[in-house]
C-alpha cells in the first residue's frame, strides 16, 4: 500500500505542559481583602458588587451583571453592613417599580480606599517582576 499525505492535515499540536525549568525571574501574586474580627469585610468581589449598585441603583441589577443570585447579593450587603461602621448600602423595598438601593457616602469612601489599596498593592508587585 501507498503512503499517500493527506492534503491540508496537520499533525495534532503537541500539549503545552508546565516546564521542570521554569523560566528566570520571579513574579509575584497576591490578593488583598480587609478583615474586621477574624470575618471577611471588603475584597475585590464586594467592591465590584458595590459598583455596580452604585451604577444600576439595584441590588438584583447588580447581582444580575455579576450573574450572581439576588440572594447572594442580599447576603453579602448584608455583611458589609453588618461589619462598617455605618451602612454602606440603604435600600428601599421594591414596589410597583421595585426596590431601590443606594450606595452611601460611606460605602463610596470604602471602594476609592479598597481601590486605593490595590492600586499600593499592585506597584508593590511590580517590584517582583
Amino acid at each position: 500500500m501507498e503512503n499517500k499525505k493527506r492534503v491540508g492535515s496537520k499533525a495534532p499540536e503537541p500539549i503545552a505542559r508546565k516546564s521542570s525549568r521554569p523560566e528566570p525571574g520571579y513574579m509575584a501574586r497576591g490578593k488583598v481583602w480587609v478583615e474586621k474580627g477574624g470575618e471577611a469585610y471588603m475584597g475585590w468581589g464586594r467592591v465590584e458588587l458595590l459598583e455596580r449598585i452604585s451604577r444600576f441603583g439595584s441590588i438584583a441589577a447588580a447581582a444580575r451583571s455579576l450573574r450572581m443570585s439576588y440572594r447572594n447579593a442580599w447576603l453579602e450587603v448584608d455583611v458589609m453592613n453588618r461589619l462598617a461602621p455605618t451602612p454602606l448600602v440603604e435600600k428601599e423595598t421594591g414596589g410597583v417599580g421595585g426596590g431601590h438601593a443606594i450606595v452611601t457616602k460611606e460605602g463610596q469612601k470604602i471602594i476609592a480606599e479598597y481601590n486605593e489599596l490595590m492600586s499600593r498593592f499592585q506597584e508593590f508587585l511590580k517590584r517582583f517582576a
